[in-house]
Parts: C-alpha cells; sequence; structure tokens
C-alpha cells in the first residue's frame, strides 16, 4: 500500500496494468489496496477506458500520511530546517516536527534526534543537495564529540575528482544558503575548517572522543557568516571601503544588501560596502555606472587604479 501511494503521487493517471507491473501484484491485489487507501482518506479515483487505471486527487481533509524511512527523515530534516531559519512558519514547523516525531519508529527517532544545526540567514542561491546518511552520520560524531574522518573534495575542484582524507573534530553543523556546512578543527591543519558536507563521504566507524573546542569568537553563525566573506575577524568584509557616488539614493540602495547608503544630497550619497579583495570591491563599485568624487582608504583607490589599467589594456585590444 505504502508503494503504491508512492506511485500514486508522481503522476496524475496510472493505468491498472502498469501499477499490478510495477507493484509486482495480481489486478486483484491492486483493488483491495486501493480500497484501503480510500478507507483511510485518499480520493483515489477509478479511470474508466480501455486500460482502465487510477488517479489520486486531493481531498477535502489530510488523511494518513503514509511514508518510508527516506521520506520520514527527509521530512524530520525539512521540519527542522523549518524550525531554526526564523520563518514566519517556524512555531508550526516546530509542532510539526513533535508530532512526526512521536510516531517514528525507534530506530528512526534515533537517527533524528542526533541532528542539530545553525542556520545563516537565507540567500537567493539554489540549493546543494546533501544525502540524508551524510547529514545523519556527520551530526552523530558531532553529537557524541568523536573524531570523524571523511573523504573531501575542495571547493573549485570537479565532484569527480579525487578526494583528500580529513581527519577532525566536529563542532556544528550550518546550514545557510542552500548550503550544509560542517565547522571542525582539522586534525591535520591544527585550524578549524569549514567543510561543505555535499562535498564530504564520511569513514564510518568515527574515532575517539574528543574535549570539544570553542570556534573562534565563540558565535559559529559569525564566524562561519565570516569565513563565507573569506574573513578570520568573525562576520564583517576583509576589505571595506567608502565612496561618494553622484547618484540619488533611492538608485543605490536597492542594490546594496550589507552595505551602508547615506543620502548627501538629492543627485549624492556616500557608499560604505566590503568585499572579499580590494579589486573585487572596486569593481561592485563600478557597476553604479556614476561618477565617483571621494574614495577611502587607499587600497581601494589603488583599486581603482589597477582596473583602469586592465581596461584601457582591454580596450586597446578590442577587434575591430
Amino acid at each position: 500500500m505504502l508503494r503504491l501511494l508512492s506511485l500514486l503521487q508522481t503522476r496524475r493517471d496510472w493505468p491498472g496494468r502498469v501499477l499490478a507491473e510495477r507493484l509486482e501484484i495480481s489486478d486483484r491485489t491492486l483493488r483491495r489496496d486501493v480500497d484501503h487507501l480510500r478507507e483511510l482518506g485518499y480520493r483515489i479515483n477509478a479511470i474508466k477506458g480501455p486500460d482502465g487505471g487510477y488517479r489520486l486527487d486531493a481531498g477535502s481533509e489530510l488523511p494518513p500520511l503514509l511514508f518510508d524511512d527516506d521520506q520520514a527523515v527527509a521530512l524530520a530534516i525539512a521540519l527542522q530546517v523549518a524550525s531554526v531559519s526564523g520563518a514566519a512558519a517556524g512555531e508550526a514547523a516546530l509542532r510539526a516536527l513533535t508530532t512526526v516525531r512521536q510516531v517514528m519508529p525507534p530506530r528512526l527517532r534515533q537517527r533524528i534526534d542526533g541532528m542539530t544545526f545553525t542556520t545563516l540567514p537565507a540567500a537567493d542561491t539554489a540549493a546543494v543537495a546533501v544525502e540524508p546518511e551524510v547529514l545523519i552520520t556527520v551530526s552523530a560524531a558531532v553529537r557524541a564529540q568523536e573524531v570523524l574522518r571523511f573523504d573531501y573534495v575542495s571547493v573549485g575542484r570537479a565532484p569527480g575528482a579525487s578526494p583528500s582524507r580529513r581527519r577532525t573534530e566536529p563542532r556544528h553543523i550550518v546550514f545557510g544558503g542552500g548550503r550544509w556546512y560542517l565547522v571542525a578543527w582539522d586534525l591535520d591543519a591544527s585550524d578549524w575548517r569549514v567543510f561543505r558536507l555535499d562535498r564530504v563521504t564520511p569513514c564510518v566507524p568515527t574515532g575517539p572522543r574528543f574535549t570539544p573546542r570553542t570556534v573562534p569568537g565563540g558565535d559559529v553563525h559569525d564566524f562561519v557568516a565570516g569565513r563565507l566573506k573569506g574573513s578570520d575577524r568573525g562576520n564583517t568584509w576583509p576589505c571595506t571601503g567608502e565612496v561618494i557616488l553622484e547618484l540619488p539614493m533611492r538608485d543605490v540602495t536597492p542594490f546594496v544588501h550589507d552595505g551602508i547608503v547615506e543620502e548627501l544630497a538629492p543627485n549624492r550619497c556616500r557608499l560604505v560596502v566590503g568585499s572579499w579583495s580590494w579589486v573585487a570591491l572596486a569593481v561592485s563599485i563600478g557597476r553604479f555606472d556614476a561618477a565617483i568624487i571621494r574614495v577611502a582608504p587607499r587600497e581601494l583607490g589603488d583599486a581603482f587604479g589597477v582596473l583602469s589599467q586592465r581596461f584601457a589594456e582591454a580596450a586597446a585590444h578590442t577587434a575591430g
């Protein structure tokens, strides 16, 4: 019945013959299982015609939900993300997570109970999938405070590239911008590292227990946010500059996410913004296509000079 329900949810119409073949059951058993699902509250309509078949429609009430193990774990992970993400539905997600957990068999409850993580502010980036077993295995090591070994394909290398073996003391799992991260003390590098979990292949069993270290600054949210910005000084950009643009404040503000825009005159504003490098910062300011009448600090001015030379050379090599 569970497999039948899963198939009915994947497409609108299913010929009865095809369903029976997929489930390796007789037509009589198929009709019996459809009747059982209807008794549970699922609206399954019979389709008339040469082939005959079934269609799952939405009902007026929510029927009992049936999940296989992987679906149940995925649901619990999604509900936990929603409950700690700061979304308006966070409280409802937490209640739903509690309800789902209560009806889970012990084997599944143990798998999800060890999952705790931090969330970063949402970002407009595509989500990157991580296998539930990876999340569960890494979470268990974090909770048990046990050394975790894993194969890792570094960012910037193709997913199919040869991985490197890492030995770590895992401390936190963080979700943000559609990606999952592991914050861990790298035993070989003797330093803190942030690993993308979609590039992690855990090795089991885990190693010996360790005494937890505290992430620099004591706040895992700020630590990860800073590392993603290329900073080792907390949640700040390595390079922050200030310019005055000959543009109205209203034309600049929509394109500045974590900077400061101050109106100086109807057609002039002050912009304070950061980036991972001075050249990258200069490029981001240049997109406003406006006169710049003040630049600070000197490093930002030098970056504008570097770009000016590069652009002049590019213009000189323009074909035709």
